[in-house]
């Protein structure tokens, strides 16, 4: 028998005098001048005030024990045992005399525990008693427990001794509070005055970056950072969110600025060629982390970390990276606990690809016990598949070519941080006008290159690749030195040349970057005898650190350790060594190690005509679609070839043309601009295949603008959705006018989207045909709007997004014919009211505080919020008067409304809730209430501990669940909604989940598994 039902038998006015009988009374204070009253000295059948002795207490436990029994309702215990519970009862009373603990003591323990006190020290007690005598027994000394307790909070002298053992107790606290901390500094004080030293260190340390071709005569090698700088875009795919009632549209590739990488994503895997600028980006990141504070900032070089052997823990990040500062013991892990790190991790094809593996399942350990931090991992575009993280929830963004107005900005930056703006016009025209040079200005190296060799040559430039390099490496290597006055080691240009080589072909054969000094300087001793102009300079040491000082292309990254100033050269270098000494062989043999791609192309470059026709057969042999396509991009440095092996070529790449998914087109976009003339269409091709093309096309447009824009011209008349969205999506890679006359202009409307994001692209869009579909983005009122749309009655659909310029929505009635409208992001929005003046069947509201109240739409039919709602109902906000069908309330929106007035909108048929606040029963009894409601969307963390609510949806058929983890209990799901015959369940990002768990969950229905 539980306590509490037991005091029903036993009412407290006959408890509460039995137990004052059992103690003494005391006077009033704390019972301070004595020595502690124990419970020994208030029992009164203890010490010398004794008043009752154990047959007193006997009979005590035999009234409780009597009363229990004549009680109404069934008897507790068989009244046989009587006698025995209660001397059992008598024992346990009488123990109390033997607790060494006062009343304060007694009271903070609790009735539950003075009670098993009790009998842990009466064993015997319960000895012959049956077990619901022994229930009954425990059950009667918790109950009395609970009223000694009571007594004992009731007595003059408890509360002043409380009051004085508390504030002993505190004061011992706060002394031992105050010992601690001056014996040991608070560790957020300690880490706030690191992160002050560490902070502007990382933003010095990161705040310089190479100009090649800059540091000539006179001229600093390093510049800040802020001057060179230039921010390149990347570009990846996404899901554009679907319109309410819509299918989700197919993923389209979007364009972002680099810097603004991890924005919107904190796992992302970030993709680029040689000198595209990865590494610039990550100093870039670091440094403006640094400045603004709101993250702690760790760049980490894989090149670097993989020489040490393991892989670091956090607390070893800034040693394994060279850092002087020494960290608050557990600072790291402090930092990435709270989510405030920014782990920058460089270079993944920089290190050989079996300890790829071994570098991913570090940075994964990483990323699941510190959630919440920014990840950003570097790469050139081939050296993982495309997949490799996708599970991981890591997004892949890639670099993209520089574009022409990217290159005009960096020529301009490079003369003016060079002093030498006599030459910014003339290189400017010659990007212009000469084809050939302008494919070669791709990426940061590229143009800065071409930048120190159009002022070296005076307005002469090379116009292939290896022709390039061959000038910049005989303008650094014979030129700097010279205009520097360094004449203390008199290295030639084929000396230099000669040893350089050796030293990038052994990093290129051991797979790394960075070699050890020690490494370099066997490498030059082996070298010399055969180098005459060198021997006589002095001792391998001697020789190197010249090297080192005078070429421009070696450098010192940390101490004891050397690397080439870029990738670039060392494949280039590396390239050159292995065709002169006849190493083809080795080449070859490495195809099929994605490090080895720019030694092969290269060394196509510098090999004979018979040499390169031997390497690219060996590369067709293979018979894969990456070293097909390799033997493809080759082709564009080998000058002379057997015309045989060149059709060869191109036959087997014409195979893997046209490519039949998107992955197989960026696949086929790494073969760089040659592909242009070897893709199909659209006469003859899938859908699909055509989409791929365009894809393709689409990639190459900032390598090879006027050939992509004459592909994608070909497909602007063709029907499928996903070709047209793919046209659309690729207009910012082009001149807007020119490309809104050659192929927009051109494509059929119907369910497509035109997306206008720039002043250019807003003035072409009013000279083309009426759009049904508009999206803007940026600052722009309404008028700006009307103004660039050639017929606004036309338009039907208008989002306007991340527009922080005054919108009007009165000034929204020149489109007379819209009927679906989005907000995104919008933060002055005025004259809400206004939106009654438009049919409206579709509405959007997503981040706009400006809107507090929507007007009467009686025409609205679909609905979807994603911002909080004022009030306490959702009739404060929603249209009372529309005849909804769908409603979409996203996250935060109903925290203080709950669902409260939902069942006003009767019409309902679709209601997706991706709501993290919890539902409570009033919440589903209002969904209970919509009589048409069948398809419900549910976010998975509602289900955390399982579905609390007794209410029955039976009229609900479709059922969706987004963001399942796997650890849900959707276990009371099915009963609630016995009518559902369809399950969507979305993954969320990063998770797999198994099928089979959920039809087994939901049996009679049809279980659809998304895992986007």
């Amino acid at each position: 028998m539980e306590p509490a039902v037991l005091g029903g038998k036993l009412a407290s006015s006959l408890v509460a005098p039995l137990v004052k009988k059992l103690f003494v009374t005391g006077g009033p204070g704390a019972g301070l001048v004595d020595r502690p009253v124990r419970l020994t000295r208030l029992v009164s059948f203890r010490g010398e005030q004794r008043h009752l002795g154990e047959a007193e207490v006997g009979r005590l436990a035999g009234r409780l024990v009597g009363a229990s029994l004549d009680s109404p309702g069934e008897p507790p215990f068989p009244p046989d045992e009587t006698e025995a519970v209660t001397h059992a009862l008598t024992a346990r009373l009488l123990a109390l005399g033997d607790l060494d603990m006062d009343d304060v003591q007694a009271v903070r323990l609790g009735h539950r525990e003075l009670a098993a006190q009790l009998r842990r020290r009466t064993p015997s007690a319960t000895g012959g008693l049956s077990a619901d005598a022994c229930h009954f027994l425990d059950s009667v000394t918790e109950w009395a427990c609970l009223h000694i307790l009571e007594f004992f909070t009731r007595r003059s002298t408890f509360v002043a001794r409380t009051l004085v053992a508390q504030t002993r107790g505190q004061a011992e606290l706060i002394a031992k509070v105050d010992e601690l901390i001056a014996r040991t500094p608070r560790p957020d004080a300690r880490d706030t005055a690191f992160e002050r030293r560490y902070l502007p260190y990382v933003a010095d340390q990161h705040n310089r970056i190479t100009i090649y071709g800059i540091d000539l005569r006179d001229s600093p090698d390093r510049w800040p950072l802020e001057v060179a700088y230039l921010s390149l875009e990347a570009t990846g795919t996404e899901e554009r969110a679907a319109l309410p009632g819509e299918p989700p549209e197919p993923e389209r590739t979007v364009h972002l600025s680099a810097d603004e990488a991890l924005r919107g994503d904190d796992r992302v895997l970030l993709r680029g060629d040689a000198g595209s600028g990865k590494t610039t980006l990550v100093q870039w990141l670091a440094v403006t982390a640094a400045r603004d504070g709101d993250r702690v900032p760790y760049v980490l070089p894989l090149r670097t970390l993989v020489r040490a052997g393991a892989l670091p823990a956090p607390a070893a990040f800034l040693t394994a990276v060279g850092c002087p500062l020494t960290p608050p013991e557990g600072w790291a892990e402090r930092v990435l606990s709270a989510g405030r790190g920014l782990v920058l991790v460089d270079g993944l094809d920089e290190i050989p690809a079996a300890d790829r593996h071994r570098a991913r399942d570090w940075l994964l350990a990483l990323i699941r016990a510190f959630p919440g931090n920014r990840w950003l991992l570097t790469s050139r575009p081939t050296a993982v598949r495309p997949d490799w993280l996708a599970a991981e929830g890591f997004r892949e963004l890639t670099l993209t070519p520089m574009r022409r107005d990217d290159v005009t900005t960096f020529v301009r930056r490079w003369h003016a941080a060079a002093d030498a703006p006599e030459y910014e016009a003339k290189l400017l025209d010659a990007l212009r006008t000469k084809r050939d040079l302008a494919r070669l200005a791709t990426n940061p190296l590229m143009c800065g290159l071409i930048c120190a060799l159009h002022r070296e040559r005076r307005g002469y430039l090379p116009t292939g690749r290896k022709e390039l390099y061959d000038a910049a490496l005989t303008m650094l290597l014979a030129r700097r030195d010279r205009e520097r006055g360094m004449e203390a080691v008199d290295l030639g240009e084929e000396a230099q040349l000669e040893l350089l080589q050796r030293l990038a072909y052994a990093l290129v054969l051991s797979g790394r970057t960075e070699m050890d000094v020690e490494t370099a300087e066997g490498i030059v001793e082996r070298a010399l005898p055969s180098v005459a102009s060198a021997a006589g300079q002095g001792d391998a040491a001697t020789v190197l650190r010249a090297l080192v000082l005078r070429s421009g292309l070696l450098r010192r990254p940390g101490e004891g350790t050397l690397d080439f100033v870029h990738r670039t050269f060392q494949d280039y270098l590396g390239a050159r060594y292995a065709v002169e000494e006849g190493h083809l062989d080795v080449i070859a043999g490495h195809a099929g190690d994605t490090q080895w791609e720019d030694v092969i192309r290269m060394a196509v470059a510098h090999a004979r005509p018979g040499e390169r026709a031997m390497l690219l057969r060996r590369l067709l042999a293979e018979d894969t679609p990456r070293l097909t396509l390799l033997a493809l991009a080759c082709l564009e440095h080998a000058t002379a070839l057997d015309p045989a092996v060149r059709a060869q070529v191109e036959a087997r790449a014409g195979a893997l043309i046209p490519p039949g998914t998107t992955e197989d087109a960026k696949a086929l976009a790494e073969a760089g601009p040659l592909v242009l003339e070897l893709l199909p269409g659209p006469e003859g091709l899938t859908d699909a295949e055509a989409h791929g093309v365009t894809v393709t096309a689409s990639l190459l447009a900032g390598r090879e603008p006027s050939g992509a824009l004459a592909v994608l011209r070909r497909f602007r008349d063709h029907p499928a959705l996903e070709v047209r969205r793919q046209l659309v999506g690729t207009w910012d890679r082009f001149e807007a006018q020119q490309y809104a006359t050659e192929v927009l202009d051109h494509l059929v409307r119907k369910e497509l989207f035109l997306t206008c994001a720039t002043a250019e692209q807003r003035a072409a869009t009013a000279g083309m045909r009426p759009w049904h579909r508009l999206e803007f983005h940026g600052a722009q009122t309404p008028a700006d709007l009307v103004a660039c749309v050639a017929d606004p009655q036309a338009v039907e659909e208008l989002h306007l997004v991340d527009n922080p310029a005054p919108i009007d929505v009165g000034e929204l009635s020149a489109f007379s014919s819209l009927r679906r409208l989005g907000l995104y992001n919008c933060g002055k929005v005025s004259g809400a009211r206004q939106l009654a003046t438009l049919q409206l069947e579709e509405l959007a509201i997503i981040d706009v505080p400006g809107i507090t109240v929507l007007p009467e739409l009686t025409s609205l039919t679909m609905l979807s919020v994603v911002q909080r709602l004022p009030g306490p109902r959702l009739t404060d906000f929603l249209p009372v008067s529309a005849p909804l069908e769908y409603l979409f309330l996203g996250s935060g929106t109903i925290g203080g409304t709950g669902l409260r007035g939902l069942s006003r909108w009767g019409t309902l048929q679709w209601l997706i809730l991706p709501v993290s606040t919890p539902l409570t029963a009033a919440d589903w009894e209002e969904v209970a209430e919509l009589p048409r409601l069948a398809r419900l969307g549910l976010s998975a963390s509602l289900f955390a501990s399982g579905l609390d609510a007794t209410v029955t949806l039976p009229r609900v058929t479709e059922l969706a669940f987004s963001g399942v983890r796997g650890d849900e209990d959707l276990s009371a799901v099915p009963d609630r909604f016995p009518g559902v015959r369809s399950v969507t369940v979305q993954a969320a990002p990063g998770v797999r989940l198994d099928a089979a768990r959920y039809q087994a969950l939901f049996p009679h229905a049809d279980v659809h598994l998304d895992t986007r």
